[in-house]
């Protein structure tokens, strides 16, 4: 989608604001921007929960400061809406007020591109904007290609039919450039829709409960990738995605050790990543069941650390190796004072309790460089790969050693 294609909404009380930014809209190639006066009338603007869902507004620009409702409430009603606009934060206040503002909206769930102080400049805002403009999967006609509807029983057929594979993302190490290991992604080869991510098909597994169906189908399929691998003189390790469920599941170390043993494979090449979330769980059996991951030799990392409310006491008694910091705390933190504030936060707590760090979503030479310079272990992102299918990596790792 193009930039003139776009509905905008400018929220702002200040009306010389306000048309300052539809001005700047303009210049950049805005054709179709609406405005409010107030927090309110910005809400009707989406004619409820309806005009909400359909898509009716694209982005939307909101002052914090406005007038009867001010910009934090109104983000919580829009996210409560289940609202697709992205939104953009614009205000006087400083930067931390602004990445405070912007925090608490992730928080929401909402789609936040970033915060702006005032007066907002074109470059900066056009540059916000670009990451809304990204591109539509189109089918042979042309039209936006609409994400398909699956049931649980086919996703279930799928499974049984092994039309599941990992893909895999390389983690490098920023010291070296040497590729620490990979990371595996959850893909279907559909026969009809063709690849599919994991927002395709996840929710009906988890509104059964059955996200352990997925979650067996890739530690197969990665474990026997990584001894293909290994065949190849490729001595890799692989970090999986696992969810909490799967993991207090009674036969759950019996039929890993099993999978192990038939790929003839050590637990030592293999991770398991959780989610911030889910080790906050004060649950003995929990805690010892990560613990004995750890005693056998797996990997344990806390996946997108900085999403949830992890505090010292339980990072301390949770015997993970790696610490992998949420992508909202990456992408452009070589550009905010408080961005990077909170990654140096981060990478020295890794390193105070000598665990490993690792950067997710490293998207540009910039944020490569930046985290060289503050000393972060691993990197992780599309800079380096997107993730890829098993056969494609040596090819990919001949060319990435061409350069380290």
């Amino acid at each position: 989608m193009e930039l003139g294609q776009l509905h905008f909404l400018v929220a702002d009380g200040d009306p010389l604001q306000r048309q300052s930014l539809v001005a700047t809209l303009r210049h950049l190639g805005a054709g179709h921007i609406s405005e409010a006066a107030n927090g309110h009338a910005a809400l009707r603007s989406f004619d409820g929960v309806t005009a909400i869902d359909s898509g009716q507004i694209d982005l939307i620009l909101i002052d914090l400061a406005l007038p009867g409702m001010d910009g934090i409430e109104l983000i919580r009603h829009l996210a409560h809406a289940k609202c697709r606009a992205a939104i953009i934060i614009v205000g006087v206040q400083g930067r931390d007020v602004l990445f405070s503002a912007e925090s608490i909206a992730r928080a929401h769930g909402v789609d936040i591109l970033g915060a702006l102080p005032k007066p907002v400049l074109a470059q900066s805002l056009a540059a916000l904007i670009a990451l809304r403009l990204v591109p539509q999967d189109k089918d042979k006609d042309g039209a936006r290609a609409a994400r398909p509807l699956l049931t649980f029983e086919e996703i279930g057929q799928g499974l049984q039919a092994h039309q599941f594979e990992p893909f895999f993302q390389p983690m490098i190490e920023l010291e070296t450039g040497h590729v620490k290991g990979l990371e595996t992604f959850a893909r279907w080869r559909h026969p009809r829709h063709g690849v599919l991510d994991p927002v395709d098909f996840i929710l009906p597994l988890q509104q059964r409960g059955r996200v352990d169906f997925l979650d067996w189908s890739m530690i197969e399929a990665s474990v026997a990738g990584c001894r293909t691998l290994h065949d190849q003189g490729l001595p890799i390790a692989i970090s999986i995605n696992l969810s909490p469920h799967t993991l207090l599941e009674s036969s759950f170390m019996a039929q890993m050790n099993a999978c192990l043993a038939q790929h003839r494979m050590l637990a030592d090449y293999i991770t398991f990543e959780l989610p911030e979330s889910a080790v906050l769980s004060t649950d003995l059996l929990f805690l010892e069941r990560l613990l004995r991951l750890r005693m056998q030799g797996f990997g344990l990392a806390i996946d997108d650390y900085g999403t949830g409310c992890t505090n010292l006491q339980s990072l301390a008694r949770i015997p993970f190796s790696e610490l992998k910091i949420d992508r909202g705390f990456v992408e452009g933190a070589s550009k905010s004072p408080a961005l990077a504030t909170v990654l140096r936060t981060c990478l020295g707590l890794a390193r105070s309790l000598d665990r490993r760090s690792v950067a997710v979503g490293v998207e540009t030479e910039a944020d490569w460089d930046f985290l060289q310079g503050m000393g972060c272990t691993y990197a992780q992102g599309y800079y380096i790969a997107k993730p890829m299918a098993l056969d494609d990596f040596p090819a990919w790792l001949k060319d990435w050693r061409q350069f380290f």
